[in-house]
């Protein structure tokens, strides 16, 4: 148990943290502001704030608390196999560089609408909708982990607490006052990452670290491969990322992609050092190797972890604030083929209040993080084909259709458990989740293509405007 004094550190941390940022968070009081992270003169994010942002705000709570468990699981190969996932970021900046400039697209809603119709931008946006409403849960269960044992008074409490931290500076400063605090987070999240490796790197040093773990199909490298096919189609479900996307100038937009994809793949690998440290150890992790390695080291060094969760957490709850407003606000009007409202502004503070009411439900009901990575993250194989293979279709709803529904009612299947075992590959724990995400994909490519080759097939010419 914490002494008194500590406890109240612990608490009284929260508060602070809260109260600081909203003291540094600045009001944005025009839609360019609130919404494309613009500042009130209309200026643009920099390149290294928005490399910042990025970075920090894939630096989920989840991930590094993932990344570490993995590597108590699978020692580096877990690591790198989490890791893999941050390999998404520059695929996704290559894309997006490639809709903007060649495309025209200002947001992928808008792109999506104009390539395979409003019913296709509709059904994205609804995924959508649901990756942030699982970002709620999934980031504040994190830090309530590190306050009392998952369903207690002071788990609940404490995830409460930092949403209503989080939130009450996301009214303030929307997309704007993210990446203004995310430039904070990154900052300390740094700091306390390099804390915390002082505090495992010197136990067992850097060979012993990386030699933990065996490059087997069973031994983590099915997740490893797992990762590798879901990069092409994670990245696109997340307006946290592809949201910053469109905010900048193109090429300072590609380059902050790059380095912040960069930067990310080796935190998350770093951060695995951690869970490879309680393997070697020989901790009970119980599904938290963080918190479990600093309860072993002390009470300072579980203040220091949990200082560096609450940035990790804090800089993607506001990030989906600020992605769920702008849904709600700009994007599902456009949709439905109308201009935003006047009241903007309002809409999207209502949605973030609303969505952190009912995003902590599932975390009050004691739903497991890392669910929330890999099964979304199936269900979107279908996005794929729709952004990497768009240059080969024209005018083409039947194309998003058959790849995307395809893809969502596999991952459904698979989270049911209806997924026959012939389709794993190898024995491993992640081999039929492997064997789903490679077959599932052949299926989303080849209905995603269907309708082209069948339009060729049948000698119809495209559209005028249209290319193929």
């Amino acid at each position: 148990m914490l002494s008194a004094a500590f406890g109240l550190t612990f608490w009284g941390f929260l508060i602070f943290y809260g109260a600081a940022l909203y003291a540094v968070t600045p009001n944005a009081c025009t839609v360019g502001a609130f919404f494309r992270g613009e500042d009130n003169n209309g200026r643009m994010a920099s390149q290294w704030a928005l490399t910042a942002s990025i970075f920090i705000s894939w630096i989920f709570a989840k991930s590094v608390t993932n990344a570490a468990n993995l590597g108590a699981s699978y020692g580096i190969v877990g690591g790198l196999a989490y890791a893999t996932y941050w390999l998404s970021i520059p695929l996704s900046g290559f894309v997006i560089y490639h809709l903007r400039r060649n495309a025209g697209a200002t947001s992928l809603v808008s792109f999506l609408i104009g390539k395979y119709g409003r019913a296709a931008a509709l059904a994205f946006t609804a995924a959508i909708l649901i990756r942030l409403y699982n970002e709620v849960w999934s980031n504040t269960a994190v830090v309530g982990g590190y306050y009392g044992p998952a369903g207690s008074p002071q788990f609940i409490g404490a995830a409460l607490l930092f949403t209503a931290a989080t939130l009450f500076y996301s009214v303030k400063g929307g997309l704007r006052g993210s990446i203004v605090t995310d430039i904070i987070q990154a900052a300390v999240f740094v700091v306390f990452l390099a804390a915390v490796l002082l505090l495992v790197l010197p136990k067992h040093g850097m060979t012993t670290l990386l030699s933990v773990g065996e490059f087997k199909l069973a031994a983590g490298v099915d997740l490893l491969l797992v990762a590798g096919l879901q990069i092409f189609s994670y990245p696109f479900h997340d307006p946290v990322l592809t949201d910053r996307g469109f905010i900048t100038e193109e090429k300072a937009m590609l380059k902050a992609f790059i380095l912040a994809g960069i930067g990310g793949f080796l935190a998350i690998l770093v951060f695995s050092f951690v869970g490879i440290d309680a393997r070697l150890d020989g901790l009970a992790v119980n599904g938290n190797a963080p918190a479990a390695v600093a309860q072993a080291l002390g009470i300072g060094a579980l203040f220091v972890m949990t200082v560096l969760m609450i940035a990790a957490a804090g800089s993607t709850l506001d990030s989906t604030f600020a992605s769920l407003s702008k849904i709600v606000a700009q994007e599902l009007p456009a949709v439905a083929g109308r201009q935003p409202p006047a009241s903007a502004l309002r809409h999207g503070t209502v949605a973030m209040i609303v969505i952190a009411v009912l995003g902590n439900l599932p975390m009050i009901a004691g739903a497991e993080i890392l669910a929330a990575t890999t099964l979304s993250g199936t269900m979107v194989m279908g996005l794929a084909p729709v952004f990497l293979l768009q240059r080969w279709v024209g005018f083409s709803p039947w194309s998003f259709h058959l790849s995307f529904w395809p893809g969502l009612m596999i991952g459904i299947l698979l989270a049911l458990g209806w997924i026959p075992a012939a389709w794993a590959i190898g024995e491993g724990k992640y081999a039929l989740l492997l064997g789903v995400n490679l077959y599932g994909l052949l299926i989303c490519v080849t209905g995603f293509l269907l309708p082209e080759i069948v339009r060729r097939w049948r000698g119809v010419p495209l559209a005028e405007g249209q290319s193929a």
